[in-house]
């Protein structure tokens, strides 16, 4: 036994190339816009349904592309020096800004960015400070947006890495307007956060983990997005607040990947027999426990082409299931083996599929299926019920027929209660967040832009946003006059009780890195509708007025034209 425990460490040990694994948040788009763009170009190849890539992933990226920096244009070539700087750790360096206020052999302290960076042969850290606001404004009123905080990251010898950030965000609002922007009823594609204070809240992420040259395991908190897409992933969005989890990448050949998580999430209802007891007076309920486990298998038959399948299961268990530890299982056949045998509700399992395509030079193509519950016989013509899936379909063109041009066309369409379950305990949501698409069921989305990057660092994306809500169901499995049949066999989207069109312009001038300045114009309307149809139970039927109060915060009630300023130093 020792002697397997030796030979394993050797190989390890032996392997360590590349191998710290930082993730680099999803927030930082730029980068992610850039790995994309290139990869669209036919520079690189990658696999994007899973994200946050590593820190150090990226970097390798972007040396495979140094290695051709001469068949990039000019703006990309600059966009290559600059980024290849933020990742100099990455690279065994420090790196080489223009103004650093202290610089030694193993440490620099640079003043445009704020950041600190150290280097030796076993460690390497940066810390930044993080500061920024976003000030909204409307006929409406306005919303001012702060926050503040500090980020730190290490890798220490050729295995670990640690990192942890912490932000603190406040919302100030003018006229007694609702300063929150976001919260889980709200049909907005913002970040969700649990609010501390009435308009105050705090993130913190971080994680250790360790990594070898084709995988990595660890603990993190943070936010995932799994499915191609550019304006809303529909299985894994990303836009709940971030979670413990257990991850695990594996990539043992060019062909194939693996991404595993457990995630401890928030139920936000209220176990009564979990408590505690103050001064013998009062008790202080706790909330149920809730985990997810998904896995996501990627296999690449030909170079470019991406087809990736996976599933995961929401479980309210007292403890963690080890079953659902399992990486390579199917966890829909492990929860009835749990719960056949005592006749009860099963858990909330999901299915999923991603395919994407950059064959084609400068195009992505790319689709994306969710399964909360699949049954053949409804995918017939003559079967009135419909299955809850949501898919969505879309491509992107980068860089043709003129350089630095963009354009992308996305279409998103998610069937009555895909997401929703009717045990609230084990819905597909964290902190009442939904976990997918942001619409949320019943809904369907057109997203149209056309980007240009004139120089490097500035981005300018004019957009078109046309989406729609359908008539809002409970999911009724049981109860009076219930039948869950027959609320999936009503017609997908209905009436349109919620709808909004937005044509915007946002751009984004990254000064230096991690410094943003940023101007958004968009031109909204937000509306709520009534419902025709007759009422059936499990129905929730609201007048247009408490839609529109429901799904939309009142700053965006209505036709506004909505200006935001703003800047930020970090992510």
């Amino acid at each position: 036994m020792r002697k397997f425990v030796f030979l394993l460490l050797s190989f390890m040990t032996s392997n360590f190339v590349f191998s710290q694994d930082i993730p680099q948040h999803i927030s930082y788009t730029r980068i992610y816009d850039f790995i994309d763009e290139l990869a669209n170009d036919g520079f690189i190849e990658i696999n994007s349904v899973v994200k946050p890539y590593s820190r150090t992933y990226i970097c390798k990226k972007l040396l495979e592309v140094k290695e051709q920096r001469l068949s990039l244009n000019n703006r990309q070539r600059e966009e290559l020096t600059f980024f290849l700087e933020e990742y100099a750790l990455e690279q065994n360096r420090l790196p080489d800004y223009d103004i650093p206020m202290i610089e030694r052999e193993k440490a620099r302290l640079d003043l445009l960015p704020p950041i600190f960076n150290y280097a030796d042969t076993n460690f390497r850290a940066r810390i930044q400070p993080i500061l920024g606001m976003h000030l909204y404004i409307n006929g409406n009123g306005q919303i001012g947006r702060r926050w503040f905080g500090a980020d730190f990251q290490a890798m220490i010898s050729k295995h670990i890495s640690v990192y942890g950030s912490l932000r603190d965000i406040s919302h100030v609002a003018s006229k007694e307007l609702n300063p929150r922007l976001t919260e889980p009823r709200y049909l907005t594609n913002m970040p969700g956060y649990e609010y501390k204070e009435p308009s105050d809240f705090s993130d913190s992420r971080g994680g250790i983990k360790l990594g070898w040259d084709w995988g990595s395991v660890g603990l993190m908190k943070d936010n995932i997005v799994w499915g191609d897409n550019y304006n809303g992933a529909n299985i894994l969005s990303g836009r709940v607040p971030s979670f413990p989890m257990i991850a695990l990448n594996l990539r043992p050949a060019k062909w194939f990947e693996m991404n595993y998580i457990h995630g401890w999430l928030v139920s936000n209802v209220v176990d009564s027999a979990r408590f505690y007891v103050e001064n013998d007076i009062r008790k202080w309920y706790r909330n149920h426990n809730k985990f997810i486990a998904a896995n996501m298998f990627t296999f690449i038959p030909i170079p470019k082409l991406n087809i990736s399948f996976g599933n995961s299961i929401i479980y309210a268990e007292d403890n963690v299931q080890p079953g659902y530890l399992l990486p390579i299982a199917f966890y829909k056949s492990i929860d009835h083996m749990l719960t056949k045998g005592v006749a009860t509700e099963n858990q909330n399992s999901q299915l999923f599929f991603n395919i994407s395509s950059r064959n084609i030079k400068h195009l992505h193509l790319y689709s994306s299926i969710f399964f909360d519950e699949i049954k053949f016989s409804r995918f017939s013509p003559s079967d009135p019920e419909n299955n809850p899936f949501s898919f969505k379909i879309g491509g992107k063109l980068n860089n043709f027929p003129l350089q630095n041009l963009t354009a992308n066309i996305e279409f998103t369409r998610t069937n009555i209660i895909n997401y929703k379950h009717s045990i609230e305990a084990i819905t597909y949501a964290s902190n009442s967040y939904g976990l997918g698409h942001y619409l949320g069921d019943n809904a369907q989305e057109f997203y149209a832009s056309l980007g240009y990057k004139p120089i490097r660092g500035l981005d300018v994306d004019l957009f078109y946003l046309n989406a729609k809500h359908g008539n809002e169901y409970d999911f009724v499995r049981r109860g009076p006059g219930a039948n869950i049949k027959q609320i999936i066999s009503q017609p997908s989207l209905g009436d349109v009780i919620w709808s909004n069109q937005t044509v915007g312009l946002k751009a984004v001038y990254e000064v230096f890195n991690n410094g943003y300045a940023v101007l958004n114009i968009e031109n909204s309307n937000i509306q709520g509708h009534e419902a025709q149809q007759e009422v059936i139970v499990g129905e929730n039927r609201m007048s247009a007025e408490e839609v529109l109060d429901y799904f939309t915060p009142a700053f965006l009630h209505g036709k506004n034209t909505t200006f935001t300023l703003g800047f930020s130093l970090g992510f």
